[in-house]
């Protein structure tokens, strides 16, 4: 489905028309992560001469669409109001289909910057989420969306309106082809989870739960279909292993059988690394940010560690405040972050900075700035 809207561009034109960023080196030049302080889109453009099809995971934190600035004042982030004289850290202001474009022409140059292996994480609020995800949908192509994840960002609210409390916001996660860097996430076990789970308790006090033996399909052909110990697998299933693995595990003691001769394979608690990740998260945003709608550190190195390897490229074109580079440098990814903002700039260095020595032993980064 290709969503339709006022002004709306052919990717031919927006890839064409925009003009790339002059950028001078400020410092680090050479280095191999790199802070931009430049107008993301120019410089997405820039980024295409050196890094097309070369970025590994790519999150962004872009604007909401809610017509609103935003200010830092005494070390704290707020929104405000334009009356007020606080610094302001950016501005929200494109809403409606004005801000669908904004979105899609760097979204498009974003798929060309990503890797075959590489996806992209794009965070959102409910508001707007819907309609942006028929972009991604487009740019990126409905069959490589992976997940519409529910982040829990904060407590639940009593605001006295007729709606339910909004405690959410969405992130959407797309990948660039069918087999994009996947490192399964585990939850560790809850007590409860392991009450529910594993029920049953061997003679070594062990705690486990069977599983069957079989799986949907018929093989008319091969060795998972034919008989064991006299029993054959149900009408319309086969052996989830061949016999010769079955027999193993029974003499090792792996399979339970039930008092109608039932067998099912034992799967032991203190062998598994925890349970999957679930598309409802709860990472929360700090409670006294530094930067307007700052993320949790905990949600960005989740991210990071799921969909990119060590030495692989990462990059943010909102950076902010500079999570997802803190992130991807505390994981030993390398980076690159993009913001116009002189207040997201300034929080960024100086939380990079702050990096303990213990984690290594220097950060290194070129930082460049657009020239004029």
């Amino acid at each position: 489905m290709i969503i339709a809207y006022e002004n709306k561009q052919t990717e031919k034109v927006i890839i064409s028309s925009n003009s790339k960023a002059k950028l001078k080196v400020i410092s680090g030049a050479g280095a191999k992560n790199k802070l931009i302080h430049a107008d993301n889109l120019s410089t997405l453009k820039t980024l295409l001469d050196d890094y097309a099809g070369k970025v590994d995971l790519i999150y962004i934190d872009p604007p909401f669409a809610t017509n609103g600035h935003f200010k830092i004042s005494d070390d704290r982030a707020n929104t405000i109001s334009s009356s007020n004289g606080d610094a302001i850290a950016y501005s929200d202001i494109l809403i409606g289909a004005d801000f669908l474009e904004f979105l899609r022409e760097r979204l498009i140059f974003l798929r060309e910057l990503l890797s075959e292996q590489g996806s992209i994480y794009l965070h959102i609020d409910y508001k707007i989420g819907h309609y942006v995800k028929l972009i991604m949908d487009e740019v990126f192509g409905r069959d490589k969306f992976r997940n519409d994840i529910a982040r829990i960002k904060c407590n639940p609210k009593n605001f006295s309106r007729k709606a339910y409390g909004n405690i959410k916001d969405l992130i959407l996660f797309y990948s660039k082809s069918e087999n994009p860097v996947w490192n399964e996430p585990r939850m560790p076990f809850t007590e409860a989870d392991e009450d529910r789970l594993f029920k049953k308790i061997d003679k070594d006090g062990r705690r486990y739960t069977t599983i069957p033996l079989h799986a949907p399909g018929e093989t008319a052909n091969g060795n998972t279909g034919k008989e064991w110990k006299g029993i054959k697998p149900p009408k319309g299933r086969h052996w989830r292993s061949e016999p010769a693995l079955l027999e193993e595990w029974d003499k090792q003691g792996l399979i339970e059988w039930s008092a109608n001769g039932v067998p099912r394979k034992k799967i032991f608690l203190d062998e598994k690394e925890g349970k999957k990740m679930q598309d409802i998260w709860e990472f929360k945003d700090p409670q006294y940010p530094k930067y307007p709608t700052e993320k949790s550190i905990d949600l960005l190195k989740f991210i990071v560690e799921a969909s990119s390897n060590e030495g692989d490229l990462v990059l943010d074109c909102f950076c902010g405040s500079g999570t997802t580079l803190i992130a991807a440098q505390e994981l030993g990814r390398n980076w690159i972050g993009i913001d116009q903002s002189d207040q997201a700039i300034k929080v960024t260095q100086k939380k990079l900075a702050q990096i303990p020595a213990s984690l290594f032993s220097k950060v290194e980064y070129e930082f460049l700035k657009q020239e004029g």
